[in-house]
């Protein structure tokens, strides 16, 4: 990963963003020599949001079980085939 003050950031905009499309790699952004921010291309970013959706919709799954908010595939049927009548 590479690193890049907030300064060059301001200064060469085009040349970083450029390179991050070759390298396809987040850029740490430090001000003040700590980190500050990640800049990221636009299909990493909706990569992350799509998997991230995915994997809440998992944690929502396994809390309804544990939960016992579940219904048998009859029902499960029963109830998709009046929502999509």
């Amino acid at each position: 990963m590479r690193t890049e003050l907030v300064t060059t950031l301001k200064r060469k905009a085009t040349d970083v963003i450029s390179q991050l499309n070759v390298d396809q790699e987040p850029v740490l952004i430090t001000q003040h020599g700590l980190p500050a921010a990640y800049l990221i291309d636009v299909q990493m970013y909706e990569g992350m949001i799509s998997r991230l959706t995915f994997l809440e919709g998992i944690a929502r799954g396994e809390k309804a079980i544990l939960e016992k908010r579940v219904l048998s595939h009859k029902n499960a049927k029963l109830r998709m085939a009046r929502w999509l009548a």
